[in-house]
């Protein structure tokens, strides 16, 4: 017997089909042709500009971008980085995917805890893929973490005494070539892990507002500042890894994020007619990516920017002043990108 919602004893009602049955929806586009196209253009252009900032910041003096702007860019957007895994993505996740949702009662869906299990998987693979990426660099260049211990200090400052040979000092240089090209691989890999992250969180909200009915008017400012720290965010991370001189591949990487959610949104136009973004299906797809790029965000929020800039960063500013101004712009980028949260 199929569901009645004019006729329902809540006595007896599976919960499944009254959750179902409030969640679904029909297609909501309703027109504004022209407003969401311009948002086509009005995205591309701002995000993009703003995720070239940092690294035109960094990578060309001669604008002469004073040092704190540069700090309030990418720690503010390390901020954003962090609110946007838990507020932008582990929260929809929940609503499309978690227990109390259409889907998370449905089926086998409602057999587990799925949507923080996906995020557990997702969180744990990009460990184990980063910490493997950081192993394979160590034995290939023969880097130890640990410098073995003299066993007579006597020893030790005698050798401290003697001059360098020419053939030692080759040896230092070329050490020095072995680290730096060591962070530069660790650093590449865990930004292309963040921005897959991202991306897939851009496809996602760049085809609701292709489609979405009467909310397009909230959406369509909301999202322009939301593309917009998240850019901020990405360029902000890009900056900081050690391109050689010359690369292409920080402008190739910033232009990519900035033209996801737009053809996104060209795509939801296509679309505009029959795609359902509450259709079961949508809910299911869009979860489950909603998840993995929340557990992606979380661990390269946490660990690659937070932890490894302010806790573990032997190089870290010693000044107070400096390291306040970039504590108060990475909660600055947490908060506002929260806020957003109330409207996308």
């Amino acid at each position: 017997m199929s569901f009645d919602p004019n006729s329902v004893d809540l006595d007896t009602a599976d919960p499944a089909e009254v959750i179902c049955y409030l969640n679904a929806s029909d297609n909501d586009y309703d027109g504004r042709l022209g407003a969401r196209i311009s948002a086509i253009f009005v995205i591309l252009i701002v995000s993009t500009a703003v995720t070239f900032f940092p690294v035109m910041a960094k990578r060309m003096p001669r604008l002469h971008i004073p040092l704190y702007v540069y700090l309030f860019a990418r720690y503010f957007g390390a901020g954003v980085i962090v609110a946007t895994a838990f507020i932008h993505l582990l929260d929809p996740a929940y609503s499309e995917i978690g227990s109390n949702s259409c889907v998370g009662m449905t089926g086998h869906w409602g057999d587990y805890a799925w949507c923080p299990a996906i995020v557990l998987v997702s969180l744990m693979g990009i460990f184990l893929l980063d910490f493997g990426a950081e192993r394979y660099v160590e034995v290939k260049y023969g880097i130890c973490r640990e410098d073995p211990e003299p066993t007579m200090t006597s020893t030790a400052s005698s050798v401290a005494q003697q001059p360098k040979s020419k053939e030692m000092e080759l040896e230092s240089q070329s050490e020095n070539d072995s680290v730096m090209e060591r962070s530069f691989k660790q650093q590449i890999a865990a930004f292309l892990i963040l921005e897959f992250g991202v991306i897939f969180h851009s496809v996602i909200i760049g085809l609701n507002l292709g489609v979405t009915g009467e909310e397009f008017s909230t959406l369509y400012p909301v999202l322009v500042f939301h593309q917009s720290f998240e850019g901020l965010g990405i360029g902000a991370r890009m900056s900081a890894i050690p391109f050689k001189k010359g690369s292409w591949l920080p402008w190739i990487l910033c232009t990519l994020y900035g033209l996801t959610t737009p053809i996104s949104i060209a795509i939801g136009l296509g679309v505009r007619t029959t795609y359902n973004s509450g259709s079961f299906t949508a809910n299911v797809v869009s979860g489950v990516l909603d998840a993995i790029s929340a557990g992606i965000l979380i661990y390269t929020g946490l660990v690659e920017l937070l932890a490894r800039d302010f806790l573990f960063d032997p190089h870290r500013t010693q000044d107070n002043k400096r390291l306040t101004f970039m504590v108060v712009s990475m909660l600055w980028g947490a908060g506002l990108m929260a806020l957003l949260g109330k409207w996308a």
